[in-house]
Order: C-alpha cells, then structure tokens, then sequence
C-alpha cells in the first residue's frame, strides 16, 4: 500500500519479500520456543507404595459466602493414603507445585533418586509452565490422561466421590474458615481412621506403614 500511495507503483507481495530477501534486509523471525512435550498416561502395574501418585481437583461451595473453594489432592495409588492436599480460595499451578513439594517432603523422597510417578488430568494448574518446569527440576515424571478418561485417575476420582458423599454434601459452610476446618478435619479421618477393603481393612496411612514395615507387595493394574 505505501509504494501504490506514494510512488504510484502496483508490486506484489511474493516480489518485495524476494527483493528484501536478496538484499538480506528481512527482520528476524520471532523465535518460537518449544513447548514442553505432553506425556500420555500409560498402562501400569504398581506394586509399592510411592510408584504412582494421583492428583486432582475439587470444588466445595461455602453457603454462607456464596462462593466456592478448591481442594487440591494428592493419592498414592498402592495404599490409598491421601499424602498431601491444599485447600483455598484460589488454585494455580504454584500452589499445584507447592502441594507436590510437601507430599516428597512427607514421604521423605525429596532427595531421593527414584520418585513417583505423578499422574493428572489436563486442568489449567497441572499444564502449566509453573508445574511442568518444577517436575522436570524434581525429576519427577508427569503423565496426563487423555481427555475424558476419568477412569484413567480412578482412585482420586473414587476419593472425591467420597469426599462430596461424606463431607461436602452434607454440610452447609457458613464461611471459608469453617470448610476448611471440616475438610481437613475429614480428611485427617479418611487417611487415619476410615478402612477399605483395598488395604486389608486398615486406614490408609496404617497400611502405608505396613507395606513399608513388611515390603509386601501389591498388585494394582491400570
């Protein structure tokens, strides 16, 4: 448009970008830096505790202030015990990051050189640049599960099943400082005091402690 309005010249596109090329007058190209590679979630077989840990995320709604907050969990899939979770007002892939440091801390694994395998759905917090880059640091591997496979992230699902039946259901919050009372309230009872038939009737933190005392193995396939 500038060389037809101020030099009455008619010049197609193809030949300016030719002309500027020959005479290696182009602007650089931006930079496109790759994005971190998405890991597809596999078929597994676990067979201790700390090979796999689940992770997701739940909304409980607080009556009293009409609006919702986030509950941010973490499962070991061997012996079901609820190794860490967050709960707030807001949910980011920092706080996603800051959960994850604890559950290695917890498990005394932070340092260690062989870590579970940390498996989520494609929520905003777990494929962001914050989480991603703080697995790779870690080395921690990341899977994702295809998009609409719950099943895939069965035994977080099946906890927060549970935690909606037990605890957010039947409760009416009248403010945030009482939900989180009750959230980790149930959730201190649900790793220390609830027993499943999965882990031989023991609650989940004891038979941690089992599996850890006795090197017993499992055997979960996925």
């Amino acid at each position: 448009m500038a060389f037809k309005r101020n030099f009455n010249l008619k010049i197609n596109k193809k030949k300016v970008y030719r002309l500027c090329k020959e005479l290696n007058i182009l602007r650089p190209q931006r930079e496109i830096k790759p994005k971190h590679p998405r890991k597809i979630a596999k078929n597994r077989t676990v067979t201790a505790s700390n090979q796999l840990w689940e992770t997701d995320i739940k909304y409980g709604y607080i009556e009293g202030e009409d609006r919702f907050f986030y509950i941010m969990s973490i499962i070991d899939v061997a012996d079901r015990d609820i190794v860490a979770h967050y709960i707030g007002l807001n949910c980011t892939g920092e706080d996603a990051v800051r959960l994850l440091k604890i559950a290695l801390r917890k498990r005394q694994l932070y340092d260690a050189e062989i870590k579970p395998v940390i498996r989520s759905d494609n929520g905003p917090q777990y494929i962001s640049h914050a989480f991603v880059s703080a697995c790779e640091e870690l080395g921690i591997e990341h899977e994702r599960i295809p998009y609409k496979t719950p099943n895939m992230n069965a035994h977080i699902e099946a906890y927060h099943r549970i935690l909606e039946d037990e605890c957010l259901s039947i409760n009416v919050f009248k403010s945030y400082t009482e939900a989180y009372k009750e959230v980790n309230d149930f959730v201190k009872k649900y790793s220390t005091k609830r027993i499943h038939s999965a882990t031989k009737y023991m609650p989940p933190r004891e038979y941690y402690e089992y599996l850890q005392r006795t090197n017993e193995k499992v055997n979960i396939r996925l």
